[in-house]
């Protein structure tokens, strides 16, 4: 494994997604032979995410992401918010899963996970919308599925906590980092518009050799939240609430 890795994280695939917008982002990646990871929506009721009729090839599309090495993801069962908890890893005030029972949790992840079986899809991850869980989202997960794996968080690499590994989700958008570590990028092919699709282009053409999959991150050799990490997260929430605090006082 590189002393410093990038990783495309894909998020909100379901059957009414923008079909035009991740089919052009599916043909970049396959130029540059770059394995995202794709979050799917189990059985989407975001009006957000309803870009177009619902497409009856999905299923079909995302089991060959799966057949091509693509990392599937459990992205949440409905995408809706029910709460206003950050959870362990606030980055946002709402979520599909903070904050709920343990019984309603475990229904979603058993739900959303037979959905994607039926489909013939078997993922290996799991992230929640708006990046929102708890201690009983972990739980439900290590209940009623085989996952094992969380991108989310904020760290430089890999840890190991409470049964799961998690791999951090640090950024946003692409940008040139100049520390070691294991990055992240969360990027929303549903909401790119044309100038984007051409900067991820020119950004992975740019550094193809730092891109590495899901699938390749050395997770048998990590241990637990580093100090150093501790810090990072610590300066990165602070530093999101100044963000909103001054956004607020505009």
């Amino acid at each position: 494994m590189k002393s410093k890795t990038y990783l495309i994280r894909l998020d909100d695939a379901c059957p009414t997604m923008n079909r035009v917008k991740w089919s052009n982002i599916e043909t970049i990646l396959d130029r540059y032979n770059i394995k995202p990871m794709v979050g799917i929506v189990a059985s989407n009721e975001d009006f957000k995410l309803k870009f177009t009729d619902e497409d009856p090839g999905f299923w079909i599309k995302a089991r060959n992401w799966q057949a091509k090495g693509w990392s599937l993801a459990l992205h949440g069962y409905e995408h809706l918010y029910h709460t206003n908890s950050g959870g362990v890893n606030p980055m946002h005030n709402r979520s599909e899963f903070a904050g709920l029972s343990l019984e309603e949790q475990e229904s979603k992840i058993e739900n959303g996970i037979a959905i994607l079986n039926n489909n013939g899809l078997f993922p290996k991850y799991f992230f929640a919308p708006s990046h929102t869980f708890d201690e009983n989202t972990i739980k439900a997960l290590k209940s009623k599925s085989n996952i094992r794996i969380i991108s989310d968080t904020i760290a430089f690499k890999p840890y190991y906590q409470d049964g799961i590994t998690f791999i951090p989700q640090q950024f946003g958008s692409f940008r040139k980092i100049k520390i070691s570590g294991v990055w992240t990028f969360c990027l929303h092919p549903n909401n790119m518009t044309n100038n984007n699709i051409y900067q991820f282009e020119k950004f992975i053409n740019q550094n193809t050799d730092l891109f590495s999959s899901f699938d390749e991150v050395d997770i048998q050799n990590i241990s637990s939240l580093l100090f150093v990490d501790k810090l990072l997260r610590y300066f990165y929430f602070r530093l999101r609430e100044i963000k909103l605090l001054l956004n607020l006082g505009k």
